[in-house]
């Protein structure tokens, strides 16, 4: 309950970043398209710089510590936003240092994150502790861009972004509340940074359902982060679209991740949990060529039906194959598991970004936005061609071996 306390202040704040580190770029310093893909591809590529050796040092520590440091470094990072703005002093690189700290951060929480979920609530729950913090996750998107819309239109977009930076406080709190047991490897059992590395790329590669769910993320991030280079672009120079407006927009369509959290037990009860991991990607994924197709006016409701569909997919597609890898991993092998899987999945949105912010430069923001969701749907051809295709429900921790 701790921890979905401290998710749930956490995911709320974060909400309002998301809107508005772009806006900062967008609105306060007049980002072009590569300057705000070169944003996006600063906030993630902490995965490709450190995700390896992260995984390493998880499995070494105690995981609510590194929970608890990387929401104080979080927080102190996004509070020097708002004072250098005030200072007049805030600047694209500023910016892009942020992101890149921020990003740094995450990789920490994130394996940290996903690595102590299964000693909080023992792996026959997995699917119900991941759905439960999938809920916060959605609502948070649901009222979160909202409410971040209407805090920038009044405060400014660096202003706003001190909310999230209190959040983060407030979910240290609630980290440091926790007093739940854990076991940490003896320093003697350890083997040298670069053989547990290979340790953990060697149980990834090997596995012939985690490489293919690899593969899968990887490419679907990738397409996100060309998305992403663009998106606010789209909507507030093409769609002509206000902070607010667009605030009330992604709250619309975050809905659809909130339905998709509610409903993936009911889904995996009738479809199978493992059958779920890629019907959710076939099922949903061409909703998000309506999004393309925005325009004006009415036209806003494409994007939003679209992205409300992909909301429910991708929450459907994560709860499931997240809860995969941790049913089938030992609990010794979490960290670099979670670490080699991130390291692949999240560091192909440094790329997205960077690649979405040239052809943005070259094709405008419309196209790009074409073809990012034109390759998005090759995300499901992996997950066919692997054994999921033939299995209906997740191992239990006997078939496992864990």
């Amino acid at each position: 309950m701790l921890l979905f306390g401290a998710d749930t202040i956490s995911q709320f704040g974060t909400q309002i970043s998301l809107l508005a580190l772009p806006l900062v770029a967008v609105l306060a310093l007049g980002a072009s398209e590569l300057e705000t893909g070169l944003l996006i591809a600063a906030e993630t590529a902490a995965f490709l710089l450190v995700g390896l050796p992260a995984g390493v040092w998880v499995d070494r520590m105690r995981r609510r510590r590194i929970l608890i440091a990387a929401d104080l470094v979080r927080g102190a990072l996004l509070a020097s936003v708002p004072i250098t703005w005030w200072l007049g002093a805030l600047t694209l690189p500023h910016l892009y240092g942020v992101a890149l700290g921020m990003g740094l951060a995450t990789v920490f929480f994130d394996i940290a994150y996903q690595s102590y979920l299964p000693s909080l609530v023992g792996r026959d729950q997995l699917v119900d502790g991941n759905a439960k913090l999938e809920i916060v996750r959605s609502a948070a998107g649901v009222a979160g861009p909202g409410a971040g819309g209407g805090l920038i239109q009044v405060l400014t977009a660096p202003v706003a972004v001190l909310a999230d930076a209190v959040s983060f406080l407030g979910s240290a709190l609630f980290l440091w509340r926790i007093d739940a047991a854990e076991q940490t490897p003896d320093p003697a059992e350890r083997r040298g940074l670069l053989k547990e590395i290979g340790e953990g790329l060697r149980f990834v590669a090997t596995h012939r359902i985690l490489r293919m769910i690899a593969a899968a993320t990887a490419t679907a991030n990738f397409t996100n982060g060309m998305l992403a280079a663009v998106e606010m672009i789209f909507l507030t120079r093409v769609l002509g679209l206000s902070p607010g407006a667009i605030g009330l927009l992604f709250s619309a369509a975050a809905l659809g991740g909130l339905v998709g959290a509610a409903i993936v037990g009911a889904v995996g009860r009738r479809a199978g949990t493992a059958r779920t991991i890629w019907l959710s990607i076939l099922v949903t994924g061409p909703f998000m060529l309506l999004v393309p197709l925005s325009g004006p006016g009415w036209g806003t409701s494409l994007f939003a039906i679209g992205m409300f569909m992909n909301g429910v997919g991708v929450v459907l597609y994560n709860v499931s194959q997240v809860s995969f890898r941790q049913s089938v991993t030992p609990e010794h092998m979490l960290g670099r598991m979670n670490a080699t899987m991130r390291f692949v999945v999240w560091g192909t949105l440094p790329l997205g970004g960077l690649a979405g912010g040239v052809l943005g430069e070259i094709f405008g923001a419309r196209t790009t936005l074409w073809i990012s969701v034109l390759l998005a749907l090759l995300a499901v051809v992996p997950l066919l061609l692997s054994p999921l295709r033939t299995l209906r429900d997740l191992p239990d921790a006997q078939e496992a071996g864990v």
